[in-house]
């Protein structure tokens, strides 16, 4: 049984006793069971849980660490939280506001002490069950001794009610001066109330824009196809191999073999796939047998097919074209390129900037600073304030701790990391980290080593160029017309090129096309070939 500590996980021994860093009691350690879900905080990285929970730093909510895991539990709760929050802060803070700036319009009916008890009831679930979450983290950030804003909401929330349930329930122990003609004595339930409901939509802000954010990531997860055609050899041949030498041994795999659909998940390194065209590479791997075009473009960017022959290497989720590929898997699961893609994304959303360790450093000393800044408001102004001065005090010493939240200094950073790396993976743009997103900024200069990158990622006829006893027309008429039977994307700007000159495209014959080669076929009668070097000395 091994001990940690639950603000500094790194601390490890084998023995019960107290974190030397903070002192903190040690808690044992659970290990996750193989295939279970992690939890860590987007702020503080290092903390792990098996569980879902809050981190004990900083009090934001954990998020799963595998984006495949994840699930909106804690969002509904608190999305459900603020709804009803809110459903029952708008009444009292109705009621107070009517009171304060309108009594006329009050019925001469509903007395002082009735309201305040309306007050009560609608603003006591709003404190109690509505911000439950946010007290346990308030109280977490001090026992942990890592005071954050939740301390601050807390404490000013927290006073705020007590304060006006004792005024409502004891009116006779505050000074006569506190209390008005009919004996009662100001309470702040709708102060409490709202900025507790306002507290709660902005969790529910923070935890829908990561949970955009996480599905980005699994937008990029759904790239991989969900099954993989397996080929089973019936009898215990030698794994075929790729390159020279291996058609005997393929032949020799491949009889009698029969070939099924299996979930993503159930391929093995060295498992025999069939990739039919048109369909996705399951995992990486390398071509035994076939020869096909397939569009990178998902990895490399570059709009043009690329030709893969027996031997070359296949990159999972690529698309395949217009030939069977029999290929031999190499890296699955967490290993393939994709899912590499996937963990560098979830890294870089965890990982911190510069400008968000000195964030940390300054909110520690700022949480501490503005209690003490609240205590000494409570008592200036309970000696020195104008009359009521426990009322001026109490509501003044309150109004520092809620004002003084810091929010943004605590959440921006790690929001807009999350949200800008989960934003440019889903247009393509993957981050390495949140120090190579900030230094960004100061990039007046972008160069690009590959064309096609920036663009619409589609080949454009832009000139033809013909021999001297050729009109420029009449090549592409007979080009076009020939391109015409193609799926290739170079095909696709020649016929637009034709289109778009008004050129009229003529039948074709014969048409046959050989795979990172071109085509040729017939027209008019007349032998035309497109295509490249090798296919000009195979004819």
């Amino acid at each position: 049984m091994m001990y940690t500590c639950p603000m500094h996980p790194e601390i490890r021994q084998s023995a019960p006793g107290s974190c030397p860093k903070c002192g903190m009691a040690l808690e044992p350690e659970t290990p996750l069971m193989p295939g279970a879900v992690e939890y860590t905080c987007p702020m503080h990285p290092e903390i792990v849980r098996a569980a879902p929970g809050s981190c004990p730093k900083c009090g934001m909510a954990l998020e799963p660490r595998n984006a495949a895991a994840e699930d909106h539990a804690e969002l509904d709760d608190m999305t459900r939280r603020f709804w009803i929050s809110t459903a029952l802060a708008l009444p009292v803070f109705v009621m107070a506001m009517v009171t304060d700036l309108l009594p006329q319009v009050m019925p001469a009916s509903v007395s002082m002490p009735a309201l305040q008890w309306i007050e009560f009831i609608l603003a006591t679930p709003v404190v109690l069950w509505g911000g439950w979450p946010i007290f346990r983290r308030g109280y977490e950030s001090v026992v942990n001794r890592s005071l954050n804003m939740f301390t601050l909401i807390a404490l000013g929330v927290g006073v705020a009610w007590s304060y006006s349930v004792v005024a409502m329930l004891l009116p006779g122990i505050f000074p006569p001066v506190m209390r008005s003609m009919m004996g009662t004595v100001p309470v702040y339930f709708e102060a409490a109330a709202v900025i507790m409901a306002l507290v709660l939509l902005g969790q529910v802000m923070e935890l829908r824009a990561r949970s955009q954010t996480s599905a980005a990531i699994k937008l990029l997860l759904g790239l991989a196809p969900k099954t993989a055609r397996i080929v089973r050899s019936p009898h215990p041949n030698p794994l075929p191999q790729a390159g020279e030498g291996a058609n005997e041994s393929l032949r020799e795999f491949l009889l009698n073999s029969k070939e099924e659909d299996i979930p993503l998940e159930q391929v093995q390194p060295n498992d025999v796939l069939r990739v039919r065209p048109g369909e996705k590479v399951p995992v990486d791997g390398v071509v035994l047998e076939g020869t096909s075009a397939l569009d990178e473009s998902m990895v490399t960017g570059e709009s043009i097919p690329v030709e893969k022959t027996a031997g070359a290497r296949l990159i999972g989720a690529t698309v395949n074209g217009t030939g069977s590929l029999l290929m031999r898997a190499e890296r699955v699961g967490a290993e393939t390129l994709l899912a590499q893609i996937v963990h560098m994304v979830s890294e870089a959303q965890r990982s911190r900037a510069p400008i968000q360790r000195l964030a940390d450093v300054t909110a520690g000393y700022f949480v501490p600073v503005v209690v003490l800044a609240a205590l000494a408001t409570l008592a200036v102004w309970g000696i020195w304030g104008p009359e009521p001065r426990l009322a001026h005090a109490v509501v003044n010493a309150v109004a520092v701790l809620i004002i003084a939240c810091p929010c943004a200094l605590g959440l921006a950073t790690p929001m807009s990391i999350m949200v800008g790396t989960g934003r440019g993976a889903t247009l393509g743009v993957l981050i390495k980290n949140a120090e190579s997103l900030e230094t960004l900024e100061k990039v007046n200069t972008l160069v690009v080593d590959k064309t096609g990158t920036l663009t619409e990622g589609r080949p454009k006829l832009t000139t033809v160029v013909p021999l001297a006893k050729f009109e420029a027309d009449e090549v592409l008429r007979l080009g076009a017309s020939l391109e015409r039977a193609s799926e290739h994307p170079l095909a696709a700007a020649i016929v637009n090129g034709a289109q778009e000159k008004g050129i009229t495209l003529t039948a074709v014959s014969e048409f046959r096309s050989f795979t990172g080669k071109g085509v040729a076929g017939t027209v008019e009668g007349r032998a035309v070939a497109l295509g490249n070097l090798k296919l000009f000395e195979e004819l």
